[in-house]
């Protein structure tokens, strides 16, 4: 359907955009309902364009190219089994048009559309887009710096992706193209925007606008170095770093700051050439050896003449990651020997980086969020501290002892200087808790902490004499700064620091959670979470139920209070200590489920209203999971009233369609139904019907958890089913026809496909057998690949254990003649080695068993030459290791590989389904199991089976077969 470029529907998407951007939901949720519907419209994109370019209103302008971004990010790329969402005239024409508008427009609508055109370039560019390169190029002759740099900012998020792809021939292609279409113009670009700058030296304005152009041209100098070194830079080294040397050491008054806060251009173009060097330093060091040492010099001058500010950190965080890349090479080990140089630089660039300074401290207080994220997420925010940290490390490559030896000394003056006054000089203390911390931790891992330490300190020692009486202190609300550190040095020594002493700290990380600061309370629930997750010796949890059980309560209570924290309502690092703590008490937490999930259960309905934490929102779930498994295993018949509290929720959560929250909703509705012994309940029967709606399977997030449920549905209430809803059979089966239609779902389709034949009752899907079987077979005959044959071998098993090995060669034979013996010779005899996992094997194992002993056509038609082969292919299903190779072809098909905007799908973990088998209860042992099948139809024909066993079978297999027989204690007549 197309939308025409007229005035009244420029109208119509100016009054929805402007909804889009009201605070009250009621008014912008239907706005963004209603662009949804109709972003599937020809022309939708084109009418998006259009008001961006000639809308009077600055506010639409912008509020459109936003919306044009998103949409191309959701919807530009093709995926395979998809609809392709954007008409391919609408296509041309966005490629046609959006370089000219994203240049001609002002910069805030440029960036949204430089984004736009790098996401269009990540599909299109170089096969699709041949020209964009050439269009770039062109108009770096315009002269205009406005252009200019639009040009440079989109190639920047163009090549940006080239320091993290990982090497290819695709890939080395791409860069060469690009290489030989850009290196030289960006050179040319390069030399006269440096001429530029001295011909504009006085005009301010002018230095402001080159300047910029400047930190773009080194950012994509950083990305097309990346890879490898390119012939033409390396031809080209002298103009590049003489430059560059020149531009670190330039200081002009007019490009100077008095924003303490905000890094200016100066500062950003000096950050950026300091990484092209360190990269240069550690990728290409014999080629750039020359220039080494006047960047050192340079480099060193820039840390040493800096300020404090934060405006600087970006620059003096890079600078030092410079020499900290250039000391742990063994080419430069000789710039740092001297032990003066040593000396110097702990005390001039490590020393006054580690301080924690007044912004950090405000930070601390006021943008907590943002503080922890850094600290202890080591997020990609460079800060001095990790810099100074990385910097420490590198010079401990080679000079370990020496610089321990200096830094001994700092700290022990450190704490002198805190304990001489507490109040007045915990700074001091704090930075003597960092230098310990960062010598110590030679290798860490997140979800081990430290690995391997150095002995700066006895770290013990410093736990009880520095560490501890902090946190004993009575007043949790006292130093929030130290209790932190204390803290988060529990955390990262958690394998040094002996289990007694973590066992004292238990108490005083709960009392914590009840600190006023959001950093104190974060890190206690961290350090709890991390610490119930320590392994002890043959894999058990460090700290049993046992060891925690005196504090529970106040745990629990503690934990729950910290979510009513201001700034803490939905702290992930709080909520996934609660599914921790419930995970490692286990039946302990019984007596408190009852106040627990209300508490829950209200959090879930506040955040329904605008979810905006995924972690927060998915270890939430987890703890609800978590409380029904735990106590329903005690007691299987409290699972009513779980639904008693959940289900008003759930039913709320799916009526507004809270995207986010859906199939998690399922997945918990899943493990509450596979609760249930019996029958199913009315209420979940009265759901059914919904859950096969097609637009909740068009959302692939949904099709995992919803297929379970499903699943569910299918395994306790089939008669129910079957008797009460027989009409809704045919939907059911629809779904299945959707989802093996698509190469990413198929192996959904059949896990619904094998619950419906396991469950229901036979004469519910008589009708619909044989075109169950034609459509897989279409989708054979179009597209077979690995994983499909492996889901059909499993299937077509599963149904002859079901419905009888002669129902099988029936059901083939009556779509086709001879289907069958096509089947197993070109499909069951070859592939059957490809299935995996112990059920599976098992389901085809008893399936071939009953093909070899129960079809009477194998014994006396012209599929008795297959018999032979079917057995040895069986044989080597038990005995050959797995067959694991997939076609070159099928490699690019990533079963994860979702479209970009959309919610992908989320595991819950403690929602996890116990593996499920079939044939476990009739069949124990398959091979014994063969053995005694083949006995039994050898008394029904004597003789005939060990002739056909001896006259054919190879000698391996016939010694495996004979061993079977052994085992089983039986013979062949």
């Amino acid at each position: 359907m197309a939308m025409e470029l007229s005035d009244a529907n420029l109208q119509t998407l100016t009054e929805y955009l402007k909804k889009t951007l009201d605070p009250d939901p009621t008014i912008r949720r239907p706005a963004e309902k209603f662009l949804e519907s109709v972003e599937g419209n020809q022309n939708y994109p084109l009418l998006l364009l259009t008001l961006l370019e000639k809308s009077q209103d600055n506010v639409i302008k912008v509020c459109a190219s936003v919306t044009f971004k998103n949409y191309i990010k959701r919807n530009w790329r093709i995926v395979e089994d998809e609809p392709n969402k954007i008409c391919e005239a609408d296509r041309v024409a966005i490629k046609a048009n959006i370089v000219h508008l994203m240049l001609s427009s002002p910069e805030q609508i440029q960036k949204q559309l430089s984004d736009a055109i790098s996401i269009i370039g990540r599909e299109d560019f170089p096969q699709k887009w041949p020209d964009l390169l050439t269009e770039m190029v062109n108009r770096f002759q315009s002269g205009d710096f406005h252009v200019i740099n639009g040009v440079l900012r989109t190639a920047h998020s163009l090549f940006k992706r080239y320091r993290h792809e990982f090497k290819s021939n695709e890939l080395w292609t791409e860069i060469k193209l690009v290489l030989d279409a850009f290196a030289l113009p960006l050179t040319n670009l390069f030399k006269a925007t440096i001429e530029l700058c001295s011909t504009h030296a006085n005009d301010a304005s002018a230095l402001r606008i080159l300047f910029s152009s400047l930190i773009l041209i080194s950012k994509l100098f950083y990305s097309l170095n990346f890879q490898d070194l390119p012939e033409f830079f390396e031809d080209n080294m002298e103009t590049w770093m003489n430059n560059f040397h020149t531009l670190l050491t330039l200081d002009n008054k007019l490009l100077q700051t008095d924003d303490e806060e905000e890094a200016g251009l100066l500062e950003l173009l000096k950050s950026q050439i300091c990484d092209n060097a360190a990269l240069y330093a550690q990728k290409y060091d014999e080629e750039f050896q020359r220039y080494l040492p006047r960047f050192v010099t340079a480099i060193w001058n820039l840390l040493v003449t800096t300020g404090q500010e934060v405006k600087y950190d970006l620059l003096v965080s890079n600078a030092i990651q410079f020499l900290a890349s250039v000391c742990e090479r063994p080419h430069y080990k000789n710039l740092f020997e001297d032990q003066n140089t040593l000396t110097s630089i702990c005390e001039k660039v490590i020393v006054p980086n580690m301080e924690f300074r007044a912004a950090d401290e405000e930070a601390f207080e006021d943008n907590s969020e943002e503080y922890i994220r850094r600290d202890l997420e080591g997020s990609d925010i460079d800060t001095r501290r990790r810099a100074a940290c990385d910097l420490v490390r590198g010079l401990c490559k080679f000079f370990e002892g020496p610089v321990t030896g200096i830094f001994s000394g700092y700290v022990n003056s450190m704490l002198q200087e805190y304990a001489k006054n507490p109040s007045v000089n915990w700074k001091h203390k704090d930075a003597a808790i960092y230098l310990v911390t960062s010598l110590a931790s030679k290798a860490q891992t997140q979800k081990h902490g430290i690995t391997q330490a150095n002995e700066l300190v006895n770290l013990t020692e410093f736990f009880v004499n520095h560490i501890l009486p902090d946190l004993k202190s009575a007043n949790v609300n006292e130093f929030p700064v130290l209790k932190a550190d204390g803290i988060k040095y529990i955390m990262i020594f958690r394998n040094q620091v002996p289990k007694e002493h973590l066992l004292v700290s238990i108490p005083l990380l709960i009392n914590h959670l009840q600190a006023e600061s959001i950093v104190v309370h974060t890190y206690a629930a961290h350090a709890l979470e991390r610490l119930f997750t320590m392994r002890g010796p043959n894999n058990a949890t460090l700290f049993t139920a046992a060891e925690i059980a005196p504090f529970v309560e106040i745990l629990l209570t503690n934990l729950f209070k910290a979510l009513t924290l201001p700034g803490s309502s939905e702290n992930e690092y709080i909520m996934k200590a609660i599914m921790r703590s419930f995970s490692l008490l286990q039946e302990a937490i019984i007596p408190y489920i009852p106040t627990l999930i209300t508490q829950l259960t209200q959090k879930l309905l506040a955040v329904s209203k605008n979810p905006s934490k995924p972690h927060f929102n998915h270890y939430m779930f987890e703890a609800i999971c978590l409380s029904i498994r735990i106590t329903c295993k005690a007691n299987p018949a409290a699972v009513v009233n779980f639904e008693e509290a959940l289900f008003l929720v759930f039913t709320e959560i799916l009526q507004n369609d809270v995207q986010e929250f859906i199939p998690y909703v399922f997945q918990v509705m899943s493990l509450l139904l596979e609760t249930h012994k019996n029958d199913i309940p009315s209420s979940y029967m009265a759901l059914f019907p919904h859950l096969l709606q097609p637009v909740l399977w068009e959302r692939t997030g949904n099709i995992p958890a919803l297929v379970r449920l499903l699943q569910a549905f299918l395994e306790r209430g089939s008669n129910t089913i079957a008797s009460a809803a027989a009409d809704k059979i045919p939907g059911l089966l629809g779904v299945f026809q959707k989802l093996i239609a698509s190469k990413a779902n198929d192996h959904q389709g059949f896990y619904l496909l094998n619950s419906i034949i396991e469950h229901m009752p036979p004469e519910s899907v008589d009708q619909y057998r044989k075109q169950i079987f034609i459509l897989l077979f279409q989708r054979l005959q179009n597209s077979k690949t690995t994983k499909f044959i492996k889901s059909f071998l499993v299937f077509i098993n599963l149904y002859c254990i079901k419905y009888g090995a002669l129902a099988l060669q029936e059901i083939f034979d009556g779509i086709q003649p001879k289907m069958f013996g096509m089947v197993l010779e070109k499909i069951i005899i070859p592939e059957i080695q490809k299935v995996s996992g112990n059920v599976e094997k098992k389901i085809c194992a008893v399936g071939i068993t009953k093909l070899l002993t129960e079809c009477p056509p194998m014994m006396d038609t012209e599929y008795t030459k297959l018999w032979t082969p079917l057995l040895q292919s069986l044989i080597g299903l038990f005995e050959l290791p797995e067959d694991d190779t997939i076609p070159d072809e099928e490699h690019f098909i990533d079963i994860e590989d979702t479209p970009g905007y959309q919610t992908a799908f989320s595991q819950l973990a403690f929602a996890g389904k116990k593996e499920h088998d079939p044939v476990g209860q009739m069949v124990n042992n398959p091979k014994i199991h063969l053995a005694q099948s083949l006995h039994k139809l050898s008394t029904a024909c004597p003789g005939r089976v060990p002739s056909m066993v001896s006259s054919s079978l190879n000698a391996e297999a016939l010694q495996y077969l004979q061993g079977y027989l052994q085992a089983a204690s039986v013979t062949l007549l």
